[in-house]
């Protein structure tokens, strides 16, 4: 092969290379029908050069633009040339069409410290190729020792070490090697990045919905609790009993509460930027707003009308009071139907922690309708129905004491809505905040 025909390979390799082609250089070499196999490439007879493409799927584009508004940081570390590695990254959106950026050669790495390395990996979009199995798994290794949760997406023999050390290995299921496979935490049956994604913005969905659901069944608690207390530290006769907090716990609060764990994700979702490594679900703040605010008013609802039935009656601090008495299961009534009323209240209240009441989407989620009205259901049953009284210790109530929880409720929800909008002052609103 001349100098001059290998310049023109080169130059045509390197054409197709950036219209994001693979190119494969094929060449051959005659063996006698004994010989033995060759140890080494040599003395071959080239053929040609075969250029082939491999397009990014449907959809990668958005998914890649909206990884990148979730704060989702996108490295390209691949073995294919630098020119490809560039193409690919202008089809998919990494790159921009004006952009030439700088591309990271596994030959180049091989000369970096792991401080320059460090520095490379802060570039908008670190781009590297021609790596090598060792050099993927040094970028892993960089990037977590600057604190980065990684996830690290591969099917070849050469992505299992990296796929290993990440902090999430997802490893191609269709055209993925047995070995990626094996070293991956997850195997994607699709091939096609768009499902990282879609992953990502439903675990984002799942963690808030579990924090709405903890932060509604944990609000009762607090009103469930006071009533015990109230009868332990004053002897007055016990405003709630067992059956009627079971009543409340495995009965008018289910179907509200699992239907805020199936709220469909919020439209800003993936605009907002990742949570920090320590971030627990159950925080001091999700505590606080339940055990703290929100459950006060439940509490003081309850123990309020339970007050006000026994007040209406004539009873007196300090008088005995038989536990089938009329005005007895009346007031405990007035205390169970203050609460309820209160969570149905508060399931609205509970869908977001920062937006409006008032500027969220109503008919987002049916089954919140669905769970108020089992919910309602439930407590006239429980309150104006012969085994409904018989079974949880209830009595008919008159409509002075429904009225009287009113003010409660609305003191809730105006008081709510106070947390939230300071809430929203004190840091940059969403776009979904804004008017």
């Amino acid at each position: 092969m001349t100098r001059k025909l290998r310049q023109r390979l080169k130059e045509a390799e390197e054409a197709f290379a950036k219209k994001g082609l693979r190119v494969l250089a094929l060449a051959y070499r005659r063996l006698e029908p004994e010989a033995p196999l060759p140890t080494s490439e040599v003395g071959l007879v080239f053929l040609g050069l075969v250029a082939f493409e491999d397009p990014p799927r449907e959809g990668v584009a958005e998914a890649v633009r909206s990884a990148r508004q979730a704060g989702i940081k996108i490295v390209i570390a691949t073995g294919d040339h630098p020119d490809t590695t560039i193409a690919i990254g202008r089809q998919i959106g990494l790159v921009r069409e004006e952009e030439m950026p700088q591309v990271v050669t596994g030959e180049r790495l091989h000369d970096l410290s792991d401080s320059q390395l460090r520095t490379a990996l802060d570039a908008p979009c670190p781009i590297f190729a021609r790596l090598a199995a060792d050099q993927k798994l040094r970028i892993v290794r960089a990037l977590r020792a600057k604190g980065h949760v990684t996830a690290v997406t591969g099917h070849g023999v050469n992505d299992a070490p990296a796929l290993k050390e990440a902090d999430i290995g997802i490893a191609m299921g269709r055209t993925g090697s047995d070995v990626a496979r094996a070293a991956a935490d997850m195997v994607l049956v699709d091939d096609n990045f768009v499902s990282i994604v879609d992953g990502i913005e439903e675990g984002r969905a799942v963690f808030d919905n579990v924090r709405k659901f903890l932060t509604y069944v944990l609000t009762s608690n607090v009103a469930e609790f006071v009533p015990y207390l109230a009868f332990v530290l004053f002897g007055i006769p016990l405003p709630l009993t067992i059956i009627q907090i079971l009543a409340v716990d495995l009965g008018t609060d289910l179907l509200p509460a699992l239907a805020l764990g199936a709220e469909k994700p919020h439209p800003d979702i993936m605009a907002r930027p990742p949570r920090p490594r320590t971030e627990r679900l159950l925080d001091h703040r999700l505590l606080l707003r339940a055990y703290g605010f929100l459950g006060l008013f439940e509490a003081a609802a309850g123990m309020t009308a339970y007050s006000f039935v026994l007040w209406q009656g004539g009873w007196a601090f300090g008088e005995p009071l038989a536990a089938h008495a009329a005005l007895y299961l009346q007031a405990t009534t007035a205390c169970l139907v203050a609460i309820v009323l209160l969570q149905i209240v508060n399931v609205f209240l509970c869908r977001d922690e920062r937006i409006s009441l008032f500027a969220q989407t109503s008919l987002g989620n049916p089954l919140i309708f669905v769970g108020i009205a089992f919910e309602i259901g439930m407590i006239l049953a429980v309150v104006y129905t012969q085994p409904g009284n018989a079974l949880f210790g209830t009595a008919p109530l008159g409509w002075q004491a429904w009225l009287f929880v009113g003010p409660f409720a609305a003191a809730m929800l105006v008081s709510e809505e106070a947390r939230k909008w300071i809430a929203r002052s004190r840091s940059p609103r969403k776009p979904s905040e804004k008017g």
